[in-house]
């Protein structure tokens, strides 16, 4: 994930696998506000307290936080003059 200020851009692989774990694109994500609609919206689509329910919302959070960090690792490499 790519972050200026407030604003962010998913990169290809992240948009895929979002799409792969949702079965839905994640389209006009372009605040983290943005991301947390649509993982809200995604849930809602799979409600439920089943076992499989349950580890689908875990992995679209895996996912989100995984962007999150990817985005601050990014941000340490470069502020560090390492690629």
């Amino acid at each position: 994930m790519l972050r200026w200020g407030c604003h962010i851009r998913l990169t290809a692989p992240e948009i895929a696998r979002f799409e792969k774990i949702t079965g839905f694109v994640p389209e006009n994500v372009k605040t983290l506000a943005d991301l947390d609609a649509y993982i809200a919206r995604c849930k809602r689509y799979y409600w439920g307290v089943s076992r499989d329910t349950r580890f689908l919302h875990w992995l679209m959070d895996r996912e989100r936080g995984r962007c999150l960090d990817a985005g601050h690792e990014d941000t340490r490499r470069n502020a560090s003059g390492s690629s």
